[in-house]
């Protein structure tokens, strides 16, 4: 759910973290990648997220501009979700997160029975 209090701030910093600030809106934007998805594809992909705040998220990335749904006028109907410029652009700030995690990260030993 989106904390409009912080959507709303005069401060670009709070206003990006409104946007894009929880934990599901970056693992859906780096499932979605450079690709085209399906729904049920990315419920599969994201571990522990339930299908309506997947529903929820995928609505307010749209509002916000981050990604685009195409619905197909097909039977049985089909929507696809794709990152529009955007969510694109968002990309490279995710890379920057993992590198840095991975910068820091402390890898636990691996068992060698």
């Amino acid at each position: 759910m989106r904390d409009e209090k912080f959507c709303n701030s005069n401060c670009p910093f709070t206003r990006a973290i409104g946007t894009i600030g929880n934990k599901w809106k970056p693992m859906i934007i780096n499932v979605i990648s450079t690709r085209t998805i399906r729904f049920g594809q990315m419920d599969a992909i994201i571990p522990h997220i339930s299908r309506k705040v997947l529903t929820e998220q995928l609505k307010e990335l749209e509002e916000d501009g981050l990604l685009e749904r195409l619905a197909y006028k097909e039977l049985p109907p089909r929507v696809e979700y794709k990152l529009s410029e955007k969510g694109l652009a968002f990309l490279p700030i995710l890379e920057a997160i993992k590198e840095w995690q991975g910068k820091f990260e402390i890898m636990p030993p691996v068992n060698s029975n």
